[in-house]
């Protein structure tokens, strides 16, 4: 039965929005993509000529998104062909976007003798002509197994997986089914293997969804990942706003018609099923209270609207499959339960109510980082791990923070920090920052070699920063009553382009550059591929997104990396024997008095096809050893192409330097394509 309290009065129409947004503006748009260029977890950046209108993708109707799937499906053999496919392999089709130019860019899973292939999704790009114009792969290597025979049983792989969830903290751990086989192919030559899906529950109460990969051959545990993506938030009651509810005989329910029939659902403190859907006579919900438990549902469904509105005004998404089905909320997860998810098996985000259930987990941005959770699982499905899983948390923080903007709302304006009203740490300060993500005390600002090994709530730090740096530029600034401080990874200022465009850039790389592997480095590939389509190449937009990666540590600066100082340089390219020894390539620097900097500048570029083989070190004239990247099973993308910051202030700067590089694992092959130093 609803509340008829004046504190949260409310009519079924549409939420608020703000008189200052207009929904997805034309802008500068793509000119020719650049020929049959292969990736693997990064994107080629874009044509240098200006583009012509029509990079900006076209909202859909679901029957003409339909359509494009349907003729993508029924081309599909002769893509595979196009694309040099092996004869066992074949596509499914997953996602399809259009631009205005009639540019269409289709995304694939692949299979491989009817086994599905884990990292071997795919983005291939068409003209309006129909002609094959770039294509994205999560791997390049060949996807041709030694063999589709397991050596071990399913039975075994199951023990390992429930073994792994134990390990983690997991309660009542049981696996989902059956052990199902696959190629995995996300790391490494593909091999082989099980997927196992272990429910039960996370050590916090969270539901478990961890999918554990086993090698079929050997019984060796390849890679784990959670599927239900919990981010914690905040509460933030919005005021009295206005929902889209649907009558049925004489009552009312939170189900909103006006967007694919999202429907919001009480739990009551329950942990499974759907609960209650949220009904009542009057069309009134809540109070304002949260022991009102109305009051988290309102919040919900407002939060979902918005999202779903965001989506569709700002970027032409119908709902999170673009199909134009809504997911579904449930409130009131669980006792005393501090956080809220996603989860892919039920397509629904859930939000617990937070210590002493008073705080209910259910304002807009924390509704919109949910929902984005969903999104990204649609589209790009950066897995949940490593510095993909990191990219996917920054994604949902960067659409929560854009949504809390576009809905205008004067109860919760529109801010760059997380968790800002929760007070989740009882000092009353954010969970988030995202303008200088350290200020949570284990976020990181800059990206280094590692940080994929960190929780992915923290790994997501500087992708966070980067689109802060991105909209708002660096330095000391306050929007909309806040005030933010706003370092760089090497000094340099930054300048915005605003944040309008930075979400466009955004939204744009992630669904038609990013894939399921993507690192760091692909993340400032694509975003600069999406860029070139939407402003140019030489635009100022385009040397912006340079030097915000640059500002947190990934890649150069648009002047070449340095903003000024001397750079020596060696581009002799340099073969890296497999599973061999060490390699160098040096560079002599003279001309320097005293010690280097203690931001000495590494930038490298290696050409290989699986990055995790690598270890690598920086020489000082005298033989000590600076390590830049150690090698690592979780990094999983091809090709290394960063810029690393050393403090080399013992050592003298004359003298000759060394990148020193060492391939430790079988099956990978590459090069040193160039080694610089930059003195600041």
């Amino acid at each position: 039965m609803s509340s008829s309290s004046p504190h949260r009065r409310t009519s079924h129409t549409t939420p608020r929005r703000s008189t200052r947004r207009t929904a997805a503006v034309a802008l500068a748009g793509v000119a020719a993509l650049i020929a049959a260029a292969v990736q693997s977890g990064t994107a080629t950046a874009a044509p240098t000529a200006a583009p012509a209108p029509g990079a900006e993708a076209v909202e859909l109707s679901p029957a003409q998104r339909a359509e494009l799937l349907r003729e993508a499906d029924a081309a599909k053999v002769d893509t595979a062909d196009d694309l040099g496919l092996g004869a066992k392999e074949k596509l499914v089709v997953r996602d399809v976007f259009k631009d205005r130019d009639g540019t269409v860019h289709t995304r694939y899973e692949r299979t491989y003798d009817g086994l599905p292939v884990l990292g071997g999704d795919l983005v291939v790009t068409t003209s309006a002509a129909g002609r094959t114009v770039n294509v994205v792969k999560a791997t390049r290597t060949a996807v041709r197994p030694a063999t589709t025979t397991p050596r071990i049983t399913a039975a075994s792989a199951e023990r390992q997986a429930v073994s792994a969830a134990e390990d983690a903290g997991a309660q009542r751990p049981d696996a989902e089914g059956a052990p199902r086989k696959v190629v995995w192919a996300a790391e490494g030559e593909p091999v082989l293997a099980y997927e196992t899906v272990v429910g039960g529950l996370q050590e916090d109460g969270t539901p478990n969804e961890l999918h554990v990969i086993t090698d079929a051959a050997t019984g060796e545990k390849l890679y784990e990942y959670q599927a239900v993506h919990n981010g914690t938030g905040h509460t933030v009651y919005s005021g009295t706003v206005e929902l889209t509810t649907t009558r049925s005989g004489s009552s009312y329910n939170l189900t909103d018609g006006a967007r694919g029939n999202h429907r919001t659902y009480n739990l009551n403190r329950g942990s499974s099923g759907t609960g209650t859907l949220f009904s009542g006579s009057d069309d009134v919900w809540g109070n304002g209270s949260p022991s009102n438990l109305e009051s988290a549902g309102a919040d919900a469904h407002y939060g979902a609207a918005l999202t779903w509105d965001y989506y569709q005004d700002v970027h032409g998404r119908s709902g999170i499959r673009g199909d134009g089905v809504a997911a579904y909320s449930r409130v009131h997860y669980g006792n005393n339960y501090v956080n809220a998810f996603w989860s892919d098996s039920c397509f629904c985000m859930t939000y617990g109510d937070g210590r002493s259930n008073a705080n209910p987990l259910t304002s807009i941005d924390v509704a919109a980082h949910e929902m984005t959770h969903g999104l990204t699982s649609n589209t790009a499905g950066l897995r949940y791990s490593g510095e993909s899983g990191g990219l996917n948390e920054a994604t949902s923080d960067i659409f929560g923070a854009t949504v809390e903007f576009f809905a205008d709302n004067s109860e919760d304006v529109g801010d760059y920090l997380i968790g800002e009203k929760i007070n989740i740490r009882g000092d009353g300060t954010p969970l988030r920052y995202m303008d200088r993500p350290s200020r949570d005390g284990a976020s990181k600002d800059y990206w280094y070699s590692g940080i994929g090994s960190i929780d992915v709530h923290y790994s997501s730090g500087p992708a966070n920063h980067f689109f802060y740096l991105l909209s708002e530029g660096s330095g000391t600034k306050t929007i909309n009553g806040v005030t933010y401080d706003s370092p760089t990874s090497d000094g340099l200022p930054v300048t915005g382009i605003g944040r309008d465009k930075a979400e466009k850039i955004w939204f744009r790389a992630l669904t038609t550059k990013f894939t399921t592997t993507t690192n760091y480095a692909g993340a400032r590939t694509g975003t600069l591929a999406a860029t070139g389509e939407l402003y140019g190449t030489d635009s100022d937009e385009y040397k912006a997104v340079q030097d915000a990666w640059a500002g947190v540590n990934v890649g150069e600066r648009s002047d070449g990396g340095g903003g000024g100082g001397d750079s020596f340089e060696n581009s002799t390219d340099v073969a890296i024997p497999d599973n061999g020894a060490a390699v160098t390539s040096s560079v002599t620097v003279s001309g320097r008095a005293g010690n280097a900097p203690s931001n000495l500048r590494a930038t490298v570029d290696i050409v290989h096809t699986w990055r995790g083989d690598l270890q690598i070190d920086l020489l000082a004239p005298d033989g000590t050893a600076y390590r830049l990247k150690d090698t690592s099973s979780s990094d999983s993308a091809d090709d290394v192409n960063e810029t690393y910051t050393v403090d080399a202030s013992s050592e003298t700067a004359n003298g000759t330097w060394q990148l020193r590089v060492q391939d430790r694992a079988r099956w990978d092959t590459g090069y040193i394509d160039s080694f610089k130093l930059t003195f600041p």
